[in-house]
């Protein structure tokens, strides 16, 4: 299937994935743990990194079948992603603990969940693609998998080749509703600046504001989609440009969509303004916060969503009243 597939397009990266896959789980099961645990350990972790496929299936893959009428890898295939990251971290904790017992049970688990997987996507997911989405939706996507990454050593080829980029046709750039063109007579604002509630900036120093932000900022509107999030260079959850105008439902894991959707509804109802969640997730204390947009009629107009690592504000003490960069 790859030699029918341009290099650097999505489906042929995934199944050079799928090609690594393979090996990898040929390498796992070649190793004795007990004699070679260091080995065993390296390649579990390579295998691991399966994780950022899920994610780009799930930020890019899934919202273009979504917006094709195919949702069912969204409420589906997402599932099973979940059920193979319960056993990653159970096979990684029985490694860290040197249980080889468990080891080996849990992996021959884990490596069974997972070809079958890959089997599905080869067979339904992936063809199936191939067929609904068009070819302006290949290239999109190609484009945000930059912010999620690829299991291969090396970055997979452009797609389109830059030369054939000319002919394909770019988004409209995002431009601030804002109308406002009252300006202080003592202050220098920027022609392209907009005026906010509290002052005047342009798109660009709006953008560069919130990638600067030291948080994840998702903004979900009154008919549920997903209209905005901030792109920083640190990030605790991965999103892409799949995501913009996706069903909020369809951006969290299936186990979490009935909590994320009893808050939007208690939102919209006025019942509520704001939920909290604090947890630990990959060694990280992750604070979440969800508060309800409304205009100045307290008129409902979605929800924005927060979070952000705070690992180093918990270890904050005392007082720092000097620069000590030092």
């Amino acid at each position: 299937m790859l030699e029918n597939i341009t290099q650097g397009h999505p489906v042929h990266t995934y199944l050079l994935e799928t090609q690594l896959i393979h090996e990898l789980v040929k390498e796992l099961e070649d190793v004795d743990v007990t004699n070679d645990y260091q080995k065993y350990y390296n390649i579990f972790n390579h295998l691991s990194t399966v994780e950022k496929r899920f994610a780009r299936k799930e930020n890019q893959l899934f919202p273009f079948l979504e917006k094709r009428g195919w949702t069912n890898p969204s409420q589906n295939m997402w599932s099973f992603h979940d059920i193979i990251r319960d056993i990653f971290r159970l096979v990684r904790k029985n490694l860290e603990e040197q249980d080889v017992a468990a080891v080996n049970r849990n992996t021959e688990f884990l490596l069974d969940n997972l070809l079958r997987l890959l089997e599905v996507e080869q067979r339904v997911l992936f063809p199936r693609a191939m067929e609904i989405l068009t070819e302006e939706d290949w290239v999109n996507m190609r484009q945000g998998e930059e912010e999620i990454g690829w299991m291969l050593h090396k970055e997979p080829a452009k797609y389109p080749a830059e030369e054939a980029k000319e002919d394909i046709k770019e988004e409209p750039a995002y431009v601030h509703p804002s109308q406002d063109t009252q300006r202080r007579t003592d202050v220098k604002f920027a022609e392209d600046a907009h005026h906010f509630d509290e002052g005047y900036m342009t798109v660009e120093q709006v953008n560069l504001l919130m990638r600067t932000l030291p948080l994840d900022i998702t903004y979900v509107d009154e008919n549920d989609k997903v209209i905005f999030y901030n792109r920083g260079d640190i990030r605790v959850f991965p999103r892409s440009a799949g995501i913009i105008g996706r069903e909020v439902k369809f951006c969290h894991p299936p186990k979490s969509v009935d909590t994320v959707l009893k808050i939007v509804e208690a939102f919209r109802s006025g019942e509520r303004d704001e939920a909290n969640f604090w947890f630990n997730y990959r060694g990280k204390f992750i604070y979440v916060r969800y508060f309800a947009v409304r205009d100045k009629d307290k008129n409902y107009r979605g929800v924005i969503e927060m979070s952000q690592e705070i690992n180093h504000i918990q270890e904050i003490s005392g007082e720092r009243r000097l620069l000590e960069w030092d």
